[in-house]
Parts: C-alpha cells; sequence; structure tokens
C-alpha cells in the first residue's frame, strides 16, 4: 500500500506468462498480524452490508476492536448500522477540505456505534469518474491519516464484487488483506460473481500473493443447496447459512440490528463470528462456465443448448445477395 500502484498494463504480458505456469506452491497458514483485515466481496445486492453490518456489532459485542470500511461506491456498508443515517465519505469529506485548505481528521471521517468503529470510502458522482481510482484514493487518504498505527483485531473491508477493475481488486493485488469471505446465494449470477473473485485469488497467488478465501457466508438460503455445491467444488468451507426468513428482510428493510446476544438471531452472528476469525486463508480453485452452470439444475440454466455459426447472409438480412465469384477461368485451348 505504500508503494506507488503500478500501470498493470505495462506488465499485462509478463503477468500473463507467470499465471499460466504449473501451480506454485505458497504457504498457508493462519494470519500472523495482530490485526485480521479481511475483504469482504459479493454482488451488488446479495447481502453483503447486512452481512458486515450485523457481523462487526456481534464481534464488538464478544470483546473485538472493528473496524468496518465500505468500499462501494454506493456507500450503504455503515446505513444498517446507524440505523439508515449516511456518514459523510472519505472522498466527499477529502475534495471538500482540500477546496477549503483544510486537512482531513479522524473524527470527520471515521464515526462509532455500540463500539464498532466505521467510515465509507465512498464514490465519484455518477458518470464523472471511477469507482476503482476512488478506492485507491481512499486508501490513500487512510494511510495518511495513520491506519498502519491503529490498535483493531479486526478491519472488515466491505467490496462491490460485480465490478472487476484494479482499484476493486486492490486487497488481493497487494496483499493488503490476509484473507477474503464470499457473500453468495443459491442463484447464479452471485455464484459467478464469487467465482471471480476466487479466480483473482488463485491469479495473484500464482505470483507469489498470500491472500486466500476463508469461506463463503450464503445468505438467504431457500436450502435448494447451490451455494454449498459450489463451496464444495472450488474448496472452501460455509462460514454460515443465513435463511430467506421474513424476519430477517424487515428488520434489514427496517435498519434494525440483528447481530446481538440480545435477539433470536444472535446465535448465528454468534457462530459466524468466531468461524470469520478463525478460518485460515484458503487457495481456491475457480470454475470455468461449464462446470458453474452444471451446479444447476439444466432445466434452468438452458444446458443442452448448441451455439449454431451465424453466416454473412444471416448478417446482411434483406441485404443479401451473391458475391460475384473472383474465381479466374480459363477457356480451354
Amino acid at each position: 500500500m505504500k508503494d506507488e500502484i503500478p500501470n498493470l498494463s505495462e506488465y499485462d504480458d509478463r503477468l500473463r506468462d507467470e499465471a499460466s505456469e504449473p501451480t506454485l506452491e505458497v504457504p498457508q497458514g493462519e494470519p500472523t498480524k495482530k490485526t485480521q483485515i479481511i475483504a469482504i466481496y459479493g454482488k451488488g445486492g446479495i447481502g453483503k452490508s447486512f452481512t458486515l453490518a450485523n457481523l462487526s456489532h456481534m464481534m464488538a459485542e464478544q470483546g473485538k476492536r472493528v473496524l468496518l470500511i465500505g468500499c462501494d461506491p454506493k456507500s450503504d456498508t455503515t446505513s444498517l448500522l446507524f440505523g439508515g443515517k449516511a456518514c459523510p465519505t472519505i472522498i466527499e469529506t477529502s475534495t471538500k477540505k482540500k477546496l477549503a485548505g483544510e486537512e482531513v481528521s479522524i473524527g470527520d471521517v471515521c464515526f462509532k456505534r455500540n463500539g464498532v468503529f466505521a467510515m465509507e470510502l465512498g464514490g465519484p458522482e455518477v458518470g464523472r469518474g471511477c469507482g476503482g481510482r476512488g478506492i485507491i484514493h481512499g486508501f490513500e487518504l487512510l494511510e495518511k491519516l495513520g491506519f498502519h498505527d491503529w490498535d483493531f483485531d479486526f478491519v472488515l473491508l466491505d467490496f462491490l464484487g460485480d465490478v472487476v477493475c484494479g482499484g476493486f481488486g486492490l486487497p488481493i493485488a497487494r496483499d493488503m488483506a490476509q484473507k477474503v469471505i464470499l457473500v453468495g446465494s443459491n442463484d447464479l449470477q452471485s455464484l459467478y460473481v464469487a467465482n471471480n473473485v476466487c479466480s483473482a485469488v488463485e491469479y495473484f497467488r500464482k505470483l507469489g500473493g498470500n491472500v486466500g478465501v476463508a469461506g463463503l457466508v450464503i445468505n438467504k438460503d431457500d436450502g435448494t443447496g447451490e451455494a454449498q455445491a459450489f463451496a464444495n467444488a472450488v474448496n472452501i468451507p460455509v462460514l454460515a447459512s443465513i435463511p430467506a426468513d421474513e424476519d430477517l428482510r424487515k428488520k434489514s428493510a427496517n435498519y434494525q440490528i440483528v447481530g446481538t446476544a440480545a435477539g433470536p438471531w444472535g446465535q448465528l452472528f454468534a457462530e459466524l463470528g468466531v468461524n470469520v476469525a478463525e478460518a485460515p486463508p484458503l487457495r481456491p480453485v475457480a470454475l470455468n462456465q461449464d462446470q458453474l452452470l452444471d451446479l444447476f439444475d439444466g432445466s434452468e440454466t438452458g444446458a443442452g443448448v448448441v451455439l449454431e455459426p451465424a453466416t454473412d447472409t444471416d448478417m446482411r438480412g434483406k441485404n443479401a445477395k451473391p458475391k460475384e465469384s473472383l474465381e479466374v477461368i480459363y477457356d480451354e485451348v
């Protein structure tokens, strides 16, 4: 993080060659640093913010010092934690302070509730900037604020998994986190995103990286089993299965915390907290498209469809007409 962010395009050929080499064994073990920095990835809307807000609250109840950082341009990570209250984002605050000739302080961007410290990186206005670059800028500012000197047991980073650009892949590419947790459900799109993240982890492990996948949290679990099958296929554990329950849906929609020992869902999140803390970073084996589709009933995914090549005539439609032959025909001698 202290080094300059490399222009990956300059190294594309070299990295591709290195990544295609036979598997390089990287030592796998439990994190040795006091602070566990954990990046959570998942499809937009799959429930990362719900999972993290309640997980961080439960960890704080368990006596841990927790910092929750939202790294999603939607800036919805802390909303649930703060009862729907949106806190100023780091990018927004940094811009305003710079225009005013002032420095950003901790109290401008970091807020706390029930023992959880939380902040949002934020993102650019729609159509006016790169979200990935915003992530990089946000972490540069965190470093200036003293990120490496802060005393936390856990730093939880909420990342949007749909976007695969370098900014959102920063924790994996630069070894900023020790491990990754995936949030998915029993649907193809969320598992497609989870598989993409596994591919990224696998790619950078081949280049000597150390970030691993600790496991999968199945959210809105309806019991059909596709997410469990995915976890088995890529060789990672399921850390928790959060049911598709109407009580959870309503409380989440009303910005109510359920990750507390005082509520009926406390035990579920208490077990998740322990699993997240203890799960070692593993090296996943990402699936190809056909293997991913095979996790689902063929009648739902269109299995058996045969690709029929299009022709030039097909493409021209009503404008199609015979082409004159370029063949040269010689008169008989």
